[in-house]
């Protein structure tokens, strides 16, 4: 019998207050989501174990859910230490928190993280269609442009697209590793 391969693998979870980062990973890890807003204070670390039976590995993801707002700006940085992936995720119902994904986020991920990290864009909250400010295309292009693993929308009140997200970054870290999974 083959040895079962681990690895542990740490992400971050990166955008500005109120796009729905902690509610995306709650959605993933319990699936529950609470319409209340409550501000991540620092950081919050959680994690899902993950078994794939095609390769014999199991994964601990450790997800750190970095406070988005300014005041957290220098303790912030610290956080970011072994960091192998991120999703960088904006709110597609508010332009200011696209525009920072590459001025703020990814200038971050790359400064304090490992700047040949693996990321994926992320534009959340998919389900408040009438509210949409930045199109489908934007996202696309801007993925594109900041050379993103990968580009997808979700809604963490719907769980769409939301194990898809947190699959193909983990698809994509080990790809780069040279581990291949299957992305979603």
């Amino acid at each position: 019998m083959t040895e079962t391969k681990k690895w542990a693998l740490k992400l971050t979870v990166l955008g500005d207050p109120a796009v729905g980062k902690t509610s995306l990973i709650n959605k993933y890890i319990t699936d529950s989501f609470s319409a209340d807003y409550q501000p991540t204070l620092g950081v919050n670390i959680l994690t899902k174990d993950l078994r794939f039976e095609a390769n014999n590995s199991e994964i601990r993801l450790l997800l750190w859910d970095l406070a988005g707002q300014d005041k957290y700006e220098l303790t912030r940085k610290m956080f970011f230490q072994g960091s192998v992936g991120s999703l960088l995720i904006y709110d597609k119902t508010r332009y200011s928190t696209f525009e920072r994904i590459s001025s703020k986020w990814l200038k971050d991920f790359k400064e304090y993280g490992r700047p040949d990290g693996v990321y994926i864009l992320i534009g959340n909250k998919l389900d408040l269609k009438d509210a949409m400010k930045i199109s489908s295309e934007e996202g696309r292009k801007l993925s594109e442009e900041i050379n993103a693993a990968d580009f997808i929308e979700t809604s963490a009140k719907y769980g769409e697209n939301v194990e898809k997200a947190f699959q193909n970054l983990v698809s994509s870290v080990l790809s780069k590793s040279g581990v291949q999974l299957e992305k979603i």
